[in-house]
């Protein structure tokens, strides 16, 4: 049996207000979103964002964490808020790909994710997401992204009652970070060029299988279930 566990926003799904949402409240709770507008937010936890963007714009560590449990408070009552009306676009291929592997018998399937656990799901559900995935390893559980692969598997061996042998695990993921955490945790990892790095640049980092995305569904399923 197989463990698929899935990043979010590139590889799954694009778009939606959450940009917006987390500068939103940002501001209200510190005062500044920082330099928001050009930081890079790709492969990495909510909360090491708002560090980079808080300390860089001048606030104390120790002040940050005081105010996180607010921050997301506010981030994902304006996150819900918005997603009515803006939600999150489903990549071509991903409904495809989960409901063959549910139907292959051979895979469970979980995330692995910089958000925090509520805004993944919000996220997940603007787009009939929200029920696929059983499991999974958050920003909300790590601000490290290295740790989240091993907690999601954790989780995993409690859901199934069962072991998961590293070589039966998989990281699906768009950014060199995905890939990171991966090869961090001693799991397989296929990286997909719908995020902001291209085929290249994540063959380079060191994933196994490298896609242009997830429609291929005949030689994914090869890959992932044999």
């Amino acid at each position: 049996m197989r463990l698929i566990l899935f990043d979010i926003d590139g590889t799954l799904v694009r778009g939606g207000p959450a940009k917006q949402a987390f500068q939103i409240a940002l501001e209200h709770e510190f005062g500044t979103a920082g330099a928001v507008d050009s930081h890079d937010f790709s492969g990495k936890t909510d909360p090491q964002i708002a560090r980079e963007l808080l300390v860089g714009a001048g606030l104390a560590s120790a002040r940050v964490d005081a105010g996180l449990a607010r921050l997301w408070e506010r981030y994902l009552a304006e996150l819900e808020t918005r997603l009515e009306g803006t939600p999150m676009t489903m990549l071509p291929g991903v409904a495809e790909l989960i409901g063959a592997l549910e139907d292959s018998g051979k895979a469970v399937l979980g995330l692995v994710t910089g958000n925090i656990a509520r805004g993944a799901h919000l996220k997940l559900g603007s787009v009939g997401l929200s029920d696929r995935f059983r499991v999974g390893g958050f920003g909300s559980d790590h601000e490290v992204r290295n740790h989240l692969p091993g907690i999601a598997i954790g989780r995993a061996r409690e859901a199934w009652s069962r072991e998961f042998d590293r070589s039966e695990v998989w990281i699906i993921g768009d950014t060199p970070l995905d890939v990171a955490c991966g090869r961090h945790e001693g799991v397989r990892t296929l990286a997909v060029a719908t995020g902001r790095h291209r085929s290249q640049e994540l063959r380079d980092c060191g994933a196994d299988e490298v896609v242009e995305d997830l429609t291929g569904l005949d030689s994914a399923l090869r890959t992932l279930v044999g």
